[in-house]
């Protein structure tokens, strides 16, 4: 619904435009600031080296709890019943223990990417803000079902977001 009015209010500003006079309109692909920025890409290396500890610690029990099937595979003959059924509690306890882990692990990794998504973005609006200010435009849209590239300005606040002096983070 919000994309259908900002589509049509997009659509009168521009049949106005004609009476109006020049009429700057921009387009920005939000998506493609979120993969391509300068900050955005810093935001991925910090969270991948914030997680790479819990990742390398679920990788651990992953290989301990694969290890010990192996072995209850191999020697399932060999063992005695309460040995089998010993090494059976442990597996399935390492298994518990790892989906808990990869559980939260999943929920903290979208946590925090949705936190330092969202300071990307900040900065992004503040970017083109700026441009628009500086270039005169009447409307920018950040999302849109299609985009002329003569009014993509993306470029252009990628570009401004690696040149800010605020990427000290």
């Amino acid at each position: 619904m919000k994309k259908k009015f900002c589509l049509l209010f997009a659509g009168l500003m521009c049949a106005g435009s004609a009476l109006a006079g020049d009429f700057k309109v921009g387009v920005v692909d939000t998506e493609r600031i979120l993969r391509e920025s300068v900050p955005a890409i810093a935001a991925e290396k910090k969270i991948e080296k914030e997680f790479s500890g819990r990742d390398q610690e679920i990788k651990k029990e992953m290989k301990q709890a694969k290890d010990l099937q192996l072995l209850l595979d191999k020697d399932s003959g060999t063992l005695s019943e309460v040995d089998r059924r010993n090494k059976e509690r442990e597996l399935n306890a390492l298994n518990v223990n790892l989906q808990r882990l990869q559980r939260e692990f999943r929920e903290d990794l979208s946590l925090r990417k949705n936190e330092e998504l969202a300071v990307v973005l900040e900065r992004a609006n503040k970017a083109i803000q700026a441009i628009a200010e500086s270039e005169k435009y009447d409307l920018i849209l950040q999302e849109a079902v299609y985009r002329n590239p003569k009014i993509d300005i993306t470029d252009k606040v990628i570009k401004s977001l690696a040149s800010d002096k605020t990427d000290s983070k």
